[in-house]
């Protein structure tokens, strides 16, 4: 009687067990850890990197214009705007900024005789430009009659809008916009009085044109 080697080994492949709650948590901090580490180690890679190359320069031009009757040649960012450039660079800081949007008119100063949002418009533009603020208006101690007009109505109030109420109103009175107190109020419109001294306002430009 012939006997076979018995085969103690069992074919049935092996049973998977589930990683108990303790094991996984302690291989997912780990695995966890890894990748922390790995994130860490490359931010300071990039922390200690060299700088890439800077950033050019935004380009600039070289700008002369004739500002209350003074010459002045600024080398500027071609993005400033005229009143940034009055207030920032020669230190006319009687224009306003208000919305500095073209919206408030706070801003308005003439430039070659016509009136302008100083704030929308680029300064590179104005190359030879004659531009006039509120500080160009007087001559000497003798205030320009609009000037005079406002103070003669107490057209104002917190005064911040005024510089360019009286630039816009001393445009209107060159363009002769100025024959009814509906055609002033009509090309005034521009310039926005947030304390209501609109009234007072289109009197004081009256005044001045010598209809009051």
């Amino acid at each position: 009687m012939s006997t076979e080697p018995s085969d103690t080994s069992d074919s049935r492949p092996p049973t998977l067990t589930a990683p108990s709650r303790r094991t996984f948590i302690a291989t997912t901090s780990a695995v966890g850890g890894v990748i922390a580490a790995g994130g860490l180690a490359s931010g300071s890679a990039l922390l200690s990197a060299p700088p890439a190359a800077a950033a050019e320069a935004p380009p600039s031009s070289r700008v002369t214009l004739s500002v209350n009757g003074r010459r002045h040649t600024v080398t500027v960012d071609n993005r400033t705007s005229l009143l940034d450039l009055l207030r920032e660079h020669l230190g006319l800081t009687g224009s306003k900024k208000g919305c500095n949007a073209g919206a408030c008119g706070a801003c308005t100063v003439l430039v070659d005789g016509r009136r302008v949002n100083s704030c929308l418009t680029l300064a590179v533009r104005l190359d030879e430009a004659e531009v006039t603020t509120i500080e160009g208006l007087a001559d000497g101690d003798e205030l320009h009659p609009l000037q005079q007009a406002f103070i003669d109505q107490d057209a104002l109030q917190c005064g911040y809008c005024t510089p360019g109420q009286i630039m816009s109103g001393v445009g209107c009175i060159e363009e002769r916009h100025t024959g009814s107190e509906g055609e002033i109020r009509e090309w005034m419109s521009g310039n926005i009085c947030r304390c209501g001294c609109y009234v007072k306002i289109v009197r004081a430009v009256e005044q001045a044109t010598g209809r009051k």
